[in-house]
C-alpha cells in the first residue's frame, strides 16, 4: 500500500505564508517529488519539482516566493508559500514519481483573500 497525506492548506490572507506537506507512506524509492495546483476548468500545473538529488525547478509565477524542499529519509515533500497572492488559490497537488508508479495526493485547499 502506498498512500500520500498532504497538510497545510487553508485560508491565508494576501500577504501571508503557508507551509504544505506531503508524506508518501510505504516502502518504495522516490525519483521525483513535486507540487501542482489546479483550479476549476483549468487543467494542473506545476508549481515545483525536486529530484532525488536535490535539483529544482519552479513555475515563473512562484518564483521567488515559494520554495519546495524535500527529506528522502522520510518520503516527505515540502512547500513553504511566502507572500501569497489571490491568484495562488487553489488545489494544492502532491505528486511523487518511483521507479515504476506515479503517485498522486488528494489535494489540498489553498485559498488567498481578504
Amino acid at each position: 500500500q502506498v498512500q500520500l497525506v498532504e497538510s497545510g492548506g487553508g485560508l491565508v490572507q494576501p500577504g501571508g505564508s503557508l507551509r504544505l506537506s506531503c508524506v508518501a507512506s510505504g516502502s518504495f524509492s522516490i525519483y521525483y517529488m513535486g507540487w501542482y495546483r489546479q483550479t476549476p476548468g483549468k487543467q494542473r500545473d506545476l508549481v515545483a519539482g525536486i529530484t532525488r538529488d536535490g535539483s529544482t525547478n519552479y513555475a515563473d509565477s512562484v518564483k521567488g516566493r515559494f520554495t519546495i524542499s524535500r527529506d528522502n529519509d522520510k518520503n516527505t515533500v515540502y512547500l513553504q508559500m511566502n507572500s501569497l497572492k489571490p491568484e495562488d488559490t487553489a488545489v494544492y497537488y502532491c505528486n511523487i514519481i518511483s521507479a515504476l508508479n506515479n503517485y498522486w495526493g488528494q489535494g489540498t485547499q489553498v485559498t488567498v483573500s481578504s
